[in-house]
């Protein structure tokens, strides 16, 4: 835990770079004054962030930057997703709220009490899901302006077997998942992903989880922004729930790397 609350970071890449990796859900840290509004033990909430955080994610893309031949641009979030969850919309479009997973959460991964009922998202929403909104979109921006297009490449990582708050888990639950929007993931893209990942075993689609991370000012309208999302299923590379990573890191972080350098040229 901190007393200084964490936000996010944008780490510069290369001026000419488009591509701006994204990791979300790679930080387990929570403000010490966020802390008394979470309904659970030290012990419970160190356990619910083994299980939630996308762990070793914001490795895999530091190491792909480096080994990038043009340095992409990285965009980390330094707060726990239980903070809140920048990639949830905060109304009622939100369809993970059904199962108390919207932009703030307040129940478990195992669809117990995270925050107790009556709990007022807003004064989260302000403080940390709207700036983190606003500077992705900038940081968007600011790659269509210098380069006249932009991709957005999710970092993400799940677990082997299915959590209970998954609302499609039952699919398959390839090495590799890629996640798409029928508007924002131009098939180039879409076969770069593959081909960059192909040493890490099966790529699969949309399952179990889709779609992409688009900011709202360019979903639907701005075909310069591409998109894609990487889940990483975490048996390839750590101890599951929350534990080390292992040499399959290395591998992933190459094969990310792969895919910015075939999405810059």
């Amino acid at each position: 835990m901190t007393d200084t609350p964490p936000a996010f970071e944008l780490l510069p890449g290369a001026p000419h770079s488009p591509v701006l990796l994204h990791v979300p859900h790679s930080s387990r840290e929570i403000p010490a004054d966020v802390r008394p509004g979470i309904a659970l033990s030290d012990a419970e909430l160190e356990r619910e962030l083994d299980h939630m955080t996308d762990s070793h994610t914001a490795e895999i893309a530091g190491r792909a930057a480096e080994l990038a031949g043009l340095t992409p641009w990285r965009f980390v979030n330094r707060a726990s997703r239980l903070v809140v969850d920048p990639e949830r919309f905060p109304d009622e479009r939100e369809e993970m709220t059904a199962v108390g997973m919207g932009a703030v959460y307040t129940r478990t991964s195992h669809r117990e009490v995270l925050r107790p009922g009556g709990t007022d998202p807003a004064p989260l929403i302000e403080r940390y899901f709207r700036p983190y909104a606003r500077a992705m979109t900038d940081a968007v921006a600011d790659r269509l302006a210098a380069t006249g297009r932009a991709v957005v490449i999710d970092v993400h990582s799940y677990p082997t077997e299915p959590l209970p708050y998954e609302l499609h888990g039952a699919g398959p639950r390839p090495p590799v998942c890629l996640g798409t929007d029928a508007f924002h993931t131009p098939p180039g893209l879409l076969a770069a992903a593959r081909a960059a990942f192909a040493p890490c075993g099966e790529t699969g689609l949309d399952s179990p989880f889709g779609g992409t991370y688009v900011p709202l000012d360019f979903y639907g309208t701005r075909a310069e922004v591409g998109a894609l999302m990487v889940e990483i299923r975490r048996d390839t590379y750590m101890t599951e729930p929350g534990g080390p990573a292992g040499p399959g890191l290395s591998r992933l972080a190459e094969s990310l790397a792969a895919l910015v350098a075939s999405v810059t040229a």
